[in-house]
């Protein structure tokens, strides 16, 4: 739940949206209609070694990465490094990156996209797809609507092989 405190947004922990799997978990923290579009952030913890994003690019937001825990391998470009507790990537609009916990280590990390994109109902549409419950061609049909546009790396693929 985000409460409006004097303006301000509070999102308290325990009464954060959480979509599981096996793997990993995504805390929807506040979305841009809880900002007033400036941005939209969650919180994803990842085990050792699991998959957070594959590759995309955003067209008009900037997304942060902020590694609370762990290690996080992380697509930026065509390069592929490691973060670690205490990192920070940005990445600008229209460079690709994708990112996941790195081999033998879980990760915990906060992300924030500015300016914000109605991104909570995104991450949903992934938890249906885990599901079952959707299907890659909605995913695909949504890319604009998300700022969230799919692309291959050969980097990426070499690295997590």
């Amino acid at each position: 739940m985000t409460l409006l405190v004097n303006g301000a947004v509070l999102v308290r922990e325990a009464e954060a949206e959480t979509l599981s799997s096996a793997q990993s978990a995504i805390r929807l923290l506040a979305d841009s209609s809880h900002t007033g579009g400036a941005l939209s952030t969650q919180r994803v913890t990842l085990g050792a070694g699991a998959n957070g994003a594959t590759p995309h690019l955003h067209t008009a937001s900037t997304e942060l990465f902020f590694v609370l825990d762990g290690r996080l391998q992380v697509l930026a470009g065509d390069e592929v490094h490691t973060a670690n507790t205490g990192d920070l990537l940005v990445v600008p609009p229209n460079r690709a990156h994708a990112f996941a916990a790195a081999q033998g280590s879980p990760a915990d990390l906060l992300i924030v996209i500015t300016p914000g994109v109605e991104r909570f109902d995104y991450f949903r549409l992934l938890e249906r797809l885990g599901r079952g419950e959707a299907t890659l061609e909605e995913l695909l049909a949504n890319q604009e609507r998300f700022d969230n546009h799919f692309l291959q790396s050969e980097a990426w693929d070499a690295a997590r092989a």
